[in-house]
């Protein structure tokens, strides 16, 4: 008998889940993209069973997200998924064919991800003071550790303390798809863990997990504070329009590329999966050399 869409989007996320192990944040974003388009057949067409599913009645769901202004990226992105989705089904035979086989995905325009000066961040931790309290000393430690390992959000605040390895100066990070990646720390960044840790156990008897950083109540930090620390330390120190966790790991990539650091260990460090991902760090690069090219020959 065939299954309806909303039964097969349930049926798609326990598999993300409990088969691929994505991360509570993957599998939403699946489950909003699939809701969103189980909720505009339904509306539109009714119900219907995912056998019922055209590429006609996808183009219309994605022209409609077009009209209503929605960005190039972020329709690429639920294509994706239902792909994904379809791909699933098929393999579970509850389609035959799957509708996205003809759906081409629109054009994005290359952006190049924005960074921080580096006399800017040098400002940052050399000038700019933290207040000398909990959250200060907690600020000051996730803005390093974004910075100098270029590590997501999300793996900050999922950092333990049993990651930390002072012998090897490295720390372990787990990333997209729980994939384990080491990254090496210096002396300095390994001295600011130790004594985080140190007050940490002066502070709190007890602290909710093993993870590193704790707010002042000796929690796992949210994602949302992470956000609203880097957003207010940036602002103090540069102009660029995006001041999040993730212009901290662009501005890491993009000072190893700058210094002259391969572009395979770049992608080792960051975590990505291919180097397509990373090559977008060398634009930076030319960009800047382009600049110095500009300001010193004579010809330019």
């Amino acid at each position: 008998m065939p299954i309806s869409i909303p039964q097969a989007i349930q049926e798609f996320l326990v598999y993300l889940k409990f088969q691929k192990r994505y991360s509570q944040h993957t599998v939403l974003s699946y489950e909003n993209d699939l809701s969103a388009f189980s909720t505009f057949t339904d509306s539109t067409f009714g119900s219907l069973a995912v056998i019922d599913v055209k590429p006609a009645i996808v183009r219309t769901w994605l022209a409609s997200l077009k009209d209503g202004g929605m960005e190039s990226k972020s329709i690429n992105r639920k294509i994706s998924a239902l792909r994904s989705f379809f791909k699933f089904l098929l393999r579970e035979e509850h389609i035959t064919v799957s509708p996205m086989g003809t759906i081409v995905a629109p054009k994005v325009s290359k952006r190049l991800p924005q960074f921080v000066e580096k006399s800017d961040i040098n400002t940052l931790f050399d000038y700019v003071e933290f207040p000398d309290d909990w959250q200060g000393k907690t600020d000051r430690l996730l803005m390093q550790l974004l910075y100098q390992t270029g590590m997501r959000r999300a793996e900050l605040v999922s950092l333990k303390e049993n990651h930390i390895d002072t012998a090897r100066k490295t720390l372990k990070v787990l990333g997209k798809g729980n994939k384990e990646r080491i990254i090496p720390v210096g002396e300095a960044l390994l001295r600011d863990i130790h004594d985080y840790i140190k007050a940490k156990k002066q502070k709190f008897e007890i602290v909710e997990s093993e993870v590193l950083l704790v707010n002042e109540k000796g929690k796992k930090l949210n994602p949302r504070y992470v956000y609203a620390s880097v957003n207010k330390y940036l602002a103090l120190v540069t102009t660029i329009d995006k001041k999040s966790p993730h212009v901290l790991r662009h501005t890491f990539a993009t000072h190893l590329m700058n210094n002259g650091a391969d572009l395979n260990a770049v992608k080792e460090l960051l975590g990505h999966s291919s180097l397509a991902a990373t090559q977008i760090y060398t634009h930076n690069t030319i960009e800047k050399l382009k600049d110095i090219h500009k300001k010193a020959h004579p010809k330019a």
